[in-house]
């Protein structure tokens, strides 16, 4: 009776357009990791496990670190964003933390070159060519290697220069919130140029902070004032952030029991409702001490869910006994689902969030780091919902001449959107569907003297 009322639950409060995807595979989208290896074509538990959970959909998203043995060379960063790529159904985001200055994973040691900080950018040069030339080369880097995402730039304001985790590291712009305001505006500006995003942190804010939040609880009532929610507040206004990372802060005056990563009055009452950010949340990194000092992993998990947050993001894949962490995460979050703890609703939106983003993921940009030659034809969508454009995907064993026509409900022909020569492997091409009403529509490929049909679903 309990399963029949849910699956009845189900089908009343999600619309017809999100069940197309299985629960498993919206929760694994909600899963960043990090896995130690330089390449797929190796054999470890970390690897193992890591293109286990890929081919079953169980993450959406990888972080580098030079730790963590990922990052070697621009040639084998490249080399492994590809491997990582072609075996996803829908594009990863990969991500690294390239700030600049002590916080750059990619740098002289690994074959790039020695960048400024963000306090030398800020405070010390603070001249707008400045900060746009390094953020420009430092996206070229991002871009040739196949990472698509960067978890920068910092908007939290110097507020105390001793912060252990951000003054004493340079790595905030300025003291001044209008001179953070500038600077993070031109560096995201320059990441958006070559396709990649970015995402502002530490939400709320991290500069005045007297502890690291690494390392256990930190609390930032006595020293935190409403002024540094100017940087973020302004990155949103012009649409200039696409992901806010929160920070592990505790703030009484916004939340008098948890800290922001796991606060629904900081990120749904705060961030999503008051300060209109509609992009994706992501939290810090969820093995750090304030966490988990604090926290069980499974409390952490769903406070941090219910309280907005899109993407949960931890620093390895696997867990004390060697086994796939992502499983673990998502098997957790569909218990807790099942369990009335977590609401479907809820993971609709996340999931949503996530697929907006990866939306705009540039198709020439994700093709050219998953090609290989399948042996046979497919064809499929991302995201399916959507809502304004899709990215119609389908593989080719040659080069072939193809046709990708879209259809209504009723067989009517809608548009030919493709009808030329295609080169072999995985090639993509995009749908605006804005002038058309939302509803049910088909993208039928033509190739070879075959059909293939791709169903999808258009929200508006």
């Amino acid at each position: 009776m309990k399963n029949f009322l849910l699956f009845l639950l189900f089908f009343v409060l999600v619309p017809p357009a999100l069940r197309s995807q299985t629960l498993r595979q919206k929760i694994g989208q909600m899963v960043m990791v990090t896995f130690t290896g330089d390449s797929l074509e190796k054999n470890s538990a970390s690897l193992d496990t890591l293109k286990s959970d890929i081919a079953e959909g169980l993450i959406g998203g990888v972080t580098y670190f030079t730790w963590s043995n990922n990052l070697q060379s621009p040639a084998q960063i490249k080399n492994l964003s590809k491997q990582l790529q072609q075996r996803s159904s829908i594009p990863l985001l990969i991500a690294v933390d390239q700030e600049g200055g002590r916080v750059a994973r990619l740098s002289k040691s690994n074959g790039f070159a020695s960048t400024q900080s963000a306090y030398q950018l800020g405070t010390v040069i603070n001249k707008e060519s400045k900060t746009r030339e390094q953020a420009s080369l430092m996206a070229g880097w991002l871009s040739q290697s196949g990472i698509n995402t960067n978890f920068a730039p910092v908007a939290d304001i110097n507020v105390n220069p001793n912060s252990p985790a951000i003054g004493a590291l340079d790595r905030s712009f300025s003291s001044n919130a209008d001179s953070v305001v500038l600077h993070t505006t031109w560096f995201c500006d320059e990441m958006h140029k070559k396709n990649i995003f970015t995402a502002s942190k530490h939400f709320p804010g991290h500069g005045s902070a007297k502890s690291d939040s690494h390392l256990g609880f930190t609390d930032i009532t006595a020293t935190w004032a409403d002024s540094e929610l100017i940087p973020f507040q302004s990155l949103i206004n012009q649409h200039s952030v696409d992901m806010v990372m929160t920070g592990h802060l505790f703030n009484r005056t916004i939340d008098s029991v948890y800290p922001a990563s796991l606060s629904a009055s900081a990120v749904t009452s705060l961030l999503r409702n008051q300060m209109k950010f509609n992009g994706v949340v992501i939290t810090d990194a969820m093995g750090m001490g304030a966490i988990t000092n604090n926290y069980g992993f499974a409390e952490s998990i769903v406070l941090a869910v219910n309280a907005g947050v899109d993407i949960l993001l931890y620093t390895t894949n696997l867990d004390s006994l060697n086994r796939s962490l992502a499983r673990t995460i998502v098997s957790l979050i569909e218990e807790k689902v099942a369990g009335g703890e977590i609401s479907i609703t809820r993971i609709n939106d996340a999931y949503q969030h996530i697929m907006t983003l990866k939306n705009k993921l540039t198709p020439a940009a994700v093709q050219s780091s998953q090609h290989q030659v399948p042996a046979q034809y497919s064809l499929g969508s991302y995201p399916n919902p959507f809502n304004g454009a899709v990215t119609i995907q389908f593989s080719l064993p040659r080069v072939m001449e193809v046709r990708v026509t879209i259809y209504d409900m009723l067989g009517r022909k809608v548009e030919e959107i493709l009808n030329e020569e295609v080169s072999s492997g995985k090639n993509y091409i995009r749908w605006n569907a804005q002038p058309y009403p939302s509803g049910i529509y088909f993208a039928q490929l033509q190739i070879d003297g075959h059909l293939f049909t791709q169903k999808l679903v258009y929200i508006k």
